[in-house]
């Protein structure tokens, strides 16, 4: 067997032995796990260090270098995720439901364990924590595959997580790391029937493709990220450039990120203007002759570091995970939504507007996982929703959608007790 077979049987072991757990002994191993981090902290982001400047030795840009990073506050970050899971119930022995059948038969709906997970992931190596921390107290073993990016992070992290679980006096088998960097063992991973239970991608298009198109065992798809936000005519135009300008620089590289703003038409002289003096030489904008038109118009002389072109049909479907923004006119709430269920990714969309009944309507037909009113959307995050952590955002329609936590690693068993019934 290869190295990595012997791994897939380790989890599997490991895993059998972890659903056992209570959460006690889970909590214990976690909030251990979470010291060797910290104690760790100093080889962390000295590993950390090395994965950035070879990083941007070969010419990352920085958008995607930005995720790849870690500090101090990101290690503290991790840490308060880990808390935040802790704190929170146990998934798994909820009874969802319990019924009697007319024949004495008492049924119930048991919350247990997925499995074994498999989650597959470019940079972030604040994932590799976040992803081993949900599976444990979900009760799954998990084995994490990030890119070669972040080897040597991710290769600190795992070794002090999995330090911290064994001195918790939890079970150290149930979180592995696969650092060959070798491509093929995607491959393994996605064929591992029998081992791997569930297969988690997060990352960019070509590798969710990869994943759902190669994959022999089951695969929980989370989708890229062509995020838009709407501005109605009844919109607090100054509160709106603000929101888009959190939603797009605050962390371009990230998938809940917006990529395309939609405007009414009846505020573009008004907005347009506005908006290109916030995002002059923080943003590219690509604007349709509408809305590029309002800026030329209102602006004169641009101002200084604003870059505006055109943009093309690629724009539209485009998640760019850099300092970009297209830019497009609506005509009403109505051509806006039928530009985002055409476009986007069913991720995460706003709308920006002071009238209840446009808002009602955007809430209802624009399919996506996240639908926001008035707010930036870069609060789709399981940590900012109150899960702690999160295995990544599904964009699927089935078992789980929106930002992922430990429940997305539960399934059900039905129990069932008799007096003696046969069935006739």
């Amino acid at each position: 067997m290869s190295s990595l077979q012997n791994t897939f049987s380790s989890l599997k072991k490991a895993q059998t032995q972890l659903a056992l757990e209570n959460r006690q002994a889970k909590d214990k191993a976690l909030a251990a796990a979470a010291a060797a981090i910290d104690a760790d902290r100093k080889i962390i982001l000295a590993a950390n260090e090395k994965d950035v400047e070879k990083a941007r030795a070969g010419g990352m840009k920085e958008s995607l270098v930005d995720r790849l990073l870690l500090n101090d506050k990101c290690i503290d970050d991790i840490i308060a995720g880990i808390e935040t899971v802790i704190r929170q119930e146990d998934p798994i022995g909820k009874v969802r439901a319990g019924w009697t059948l007319p024949n004495g038969l008492f049924i119930e709906q048991v919350t247990v364990p997925l499995g074994t997970a498999a989650i597959i992931y470019e940079s972030r190596p604040n994932v590799t924590a976040d992803a081993a921390s949900l599976a444990y107290k979900a009760g799954c073993a998990i084995l994490l595959r990030g890119s070669s990016s972040a080897l040597e992070s991710n290769r600190a992290l795992v070794k002090a997580i999995k330090a911290g679980l064994a001195a918790g006096g939890g079970i150290a088998g149930a979180v592995a790391l696969a650092d060959s960097g070798n491509r093929d063992e995607v491959d393994e991973i996605l064929t591992a029937r029998g081992f791997i239970d569930v297969v988690l991608p997060r990352g960019g298009k070509d590798l969710i493709r990869r994943v759902v198109e190669n994959a022999r065992v089951p695969v929980i798809e989370t989708g890229e990220g062509n995020c838009h936000i709407y501005v109605e005519p009844s919109a607090d135009i100054t509160q709106a450039v603000e929101i888009i300008a959190n939603a797009k620089l605050q962390k371009p590289g990230a998938c809940n990120a917006v990529e395309t703003i939609l405007v009414h038409r009846d505020i573009v002289k008004d907005f347009m203007p506005l908006l290109a003096a916030r995002l002059a030489g923080k943003a590219e904008l690509r604007c349709d002759p509408v809305t590029r038109a309002a800026i030329e118009a209102a602006l004169r002389t641009l101002p200084a570091g604003l870059v505006l072109k055109d943009a093309t049909e690629e724009d539209w479907a485009t998640e760019y995970i850099d300092y970009i923004l297209a830019v497009k006119a609506v005509a009403s709430v109505d051509e806006a939504i039928d530009h985002i269920n055409q476009y986007g990714t069913k991720h995460s969309e706003a709308i920006l507007t002071n009238d209840m009944q446009a808002a009602e309507e955007f809430r209802r037909r624009v399919d996506a996982a996240c639908v926001y009113v008035n707010a930036s959307i870069r609060f789709t995050d399981g940590g900012e929703f109150g899960f702690g952590a999160e295995l990544g955002i599904s964009t699927q329609k089935f078992h789980a959608r929106g930002p992922m936590g430990m429940e997305a690693l539960t399934t059900i068993k039905y129990l069932i007790r008799g007096t003696g019934q046969i069935r006739p």
